[in-house]
């Protein structure tokens, strides 16, 4: 019996790496299948992984019906479809996902984001919540720069981490817009970078405590 499966994690968790792996996985079987992606920040129809991996894909649309991109395709009949940047799909596309999983049979193997910069659910994710059978975070966690793992994605833009703005910016691109994962500590405070050391004491001795100078006399003053 076919079954829907939700996969999530932060930035930088080898998300597109595994949806790769699945593909050469399921290939190396004899499975026939459809590699499928929205808004990939390499570019359109392409999955592209972060150590250099890559595939050509199906580009979803804004307006695309997933229901009939699948079971329109000239035979020989797909048995499951994977898809990247599930994040990104509408609602009503992830219905269109539950309804090749029920309907005509075809495992559905779906990865993406879990919220978005603003630590809020994205649409898409929040109906894949819901709908599939299957829902797992994946078990490699990325790292805040406090060392703690990190869960939350956070927005930079010329180096000062926002808040506000469109969902869906692209970003890792070059341009003055990039995202840093987070602990949610770090998260909620707004501090997308470690602190830079003071320069004034970077190498030299550790400060020393100030030391009452008049309380230390009168303790020799007694010892003797």
């Amino acid at each position: 019996m076919a079954q829907l499966h939700y996969r999530h994690a932060a930035m930088n968790s080898g998300k597109s790496t595994m949806v790769l792996q699945y593909r050469h996985t399921y290939a190396a079987c004899g499975r026939r299948g459809l590699l499928m992606t929205r808004l990939d920040r390499a570019g359109t129809g392409i999955v592209s992984s972060r150590i250099g991996l890559a595939a050509d894909a199906l580009e979803i649309g804004a307006a695309t019906d997933l229901t009939e991109l699948v079971l329109d395709r000239p035979a020989p009949r797909v048995d499951h479809v994977i898809v990247d940047e599930a994040q990104f799909l509408a609602p009503e596309q992830v219905d269109q996902l539950a309804t090749l999983v029920d309907d005509h049979d075809i495992d559905v193997f779906a990865f993406g984001l879990l919220s978005d910069f603003r630590g809020l659910q994205f649409p898409g994710s929040a109906r894949l919540v819901v709908l599939a059978d299957i829902v797992e975070a994946l078990q490699v966690y990325p790292m805040c720069w406090c060392g703690q793992p990190a869960r939350m994605n956070a927005r930079v833009v010329s180096g000062e981490m926002v808040r506000d703005g469109d969902t869906v910016v692209l970003g890792d691109t070059g341009a003055d817009v990039g995202y840093v994962v987070l602990c949610r500590r770090h998260h909620r405070a707004g501090r997308p970078y470690a602190p830079q050391p003071d320069p004034t004491t970077c190498g030299g001795p550790d400060p020393q405590p100030a030391v009452d100078q008049g309380r230390d006399h009168h303790l020799a003053a007694v010892a003797s």
